[in-house]
This record gives structure tokens, sequence and C-alpha cells, in this order.
């Protein structure tokens, strides 16, 4: 079973792709960072684990085109996608410049839309297959300096359930995870305080990629912590 995997070089991003790794998946590994995604494969590997790493710069649309083509080309129809990938900025409004706002909005929920759609042909001709999207609490709260954060993530949940009304009868599904404050680079500067691991956030991940029930197609699952 091949699981593709944004942003694994790090954060939830490497645990999701540990775990599903873990669970017999042949993870293919998209992210900018390669040597963060080396790394990730060397451990996925180190337990016996399957993982391949394509180099993508996903504020690039010519580069997410060129990465997932290698995937299908490669490695064949993905039965998994988790589109994960994530930044932050932090600012004001009236001091957001038009490319801080673009670059969010990119790698959040454009680079998800494009990923998606890129496969999506595939998958469908096979009948099966599951996206989910990493949103975040964010995904349900508005935040002073993260309207850029926060409007890409309430639009991740709106494409996954768009999506998921296009895929129902279908086989496919599409649902996101909504973490809440995890132990992660991106957490650096909030002024919060971690209450989950990305281990924590992985394994809902898992769960929505492989165990849970075709009847959750559309779900947006709370992950806040214990």
């Amino acid at each position: 079973m091949i699981a593709v995997v944004t942003g694994a070089g790090r954060g939830i991003g490497r645990a999701v792709a540990q775990s599903l790794a873990g669970r017999g998946c042949h993870v293919a590994l998209l992210a900018r960072t390669g040597n963060e995604l080396d790394e990730t494969a060397h451990e996925i590997r180190a337990r016996g684990g399957r993982a391949i790493v394509f180099p993508c710069d996903l504020t690039q649309p010519s580069a997410i085109a060129s990465a997932t083509s290698r995937v299908l080309s490669e490695l064949g129809v993905p039965a998994v996608v988790v589109n994960n990938a994530g930044v932050v900025q932090r600012s004001l409004v009236q001091e957001t410049t038009d490319d801080e706002w673009n670059q969010v909005l990119q790698v959040n929920l454009t680079a998800a839309f494009q990923v998606t759609r890129a496969f999506l042909p595939a998958m469908l001709a096979a009948g099966a297959g599951r996206f989910v999207h990493i949103a975040s609490i964010s995904s349900t709260l508005g935040t002073p300096k993260l309207s850029a954060y926060c409007a890409s993530k309430w639009g991740l949940v709106g494409f996954s359930k768009s999506l998921t009304e296009e895929l129902r009868g279908t086989g496919l599904s599409s649902m996101c995870v909504m973490p809440g404050s995890v132990d992660t680079a991106m957490l650096e500067g909030s002024g919060l305080s971690p209450v989950m691991t990305p281990e924590d956030v992985a394994s809902a991940v898992t769960y929505a990629a492989l165990d849970a029930p075709l009847s959750m197609n559309g779900s947006a699952i709370e992950v806040f912590g214990p």
C-alpha cells in the first residue's frame, strides 16, 4: 500500500510517515527540506519500513506536478494521501505583505488542492483511496496575528468537505484531522504550551487513513489532547 505524506521532514509529518510505514505502507515523503526528508527515510528504513524521498517545494506548482508524477510512475497509485505541509506567519493584518499571505495560502491550502488534483484521476480509476488533510484548531476560530493561517485552515476544511461530496459512491473518502497545540517548531512563538506530541496526532491520522469506516467520509476529527 502506497502512502504519500507532504511536509514529512519533521513534526507531525514525520510522525505520520513513521506511523504509516509501521503499518506496512510504502511511504512517499514530500517536502522542501531534503536533508530532513532523508532523516525521516533513514529512521523508517532502520525500523524495517519502506520510504522514498521526493524533494518538492510546495510553493511551486511545477514542483508539485513533477513530484506527484514521479510518485505515480515510480511507485504507483497511492491508497493514502496525507496533506500535512504547513507554514505560519504571525503578524497583524495591516503588517502582512502580499508575499507572506500568498505563501501561507499556497503551502497550507493551495498545495493540498494541487496534490489532491494530481493523484485523484488515478485513485478514482482504482476505485479506492483516502485523503487526510491536517487542519487545525485554527480551522474553528480566529486568532490575532494569524489571519493568513486561520484563513488557510478554515479553507482546508471547506475544501475537504466539498471533495467529500464529489467522492460519494466512488470508494474514495476525504477527512480532516484538526490538532490543538502540538510540540512542534510551528508552536514556537505562539505563547501556547504543547499538550500533545506529534505521535499523538499521528495515531489519529493513521486511524483516519487506514482504519476509519468509509461512513466517516467528510469527518473533521478534533484532536485537542488528553
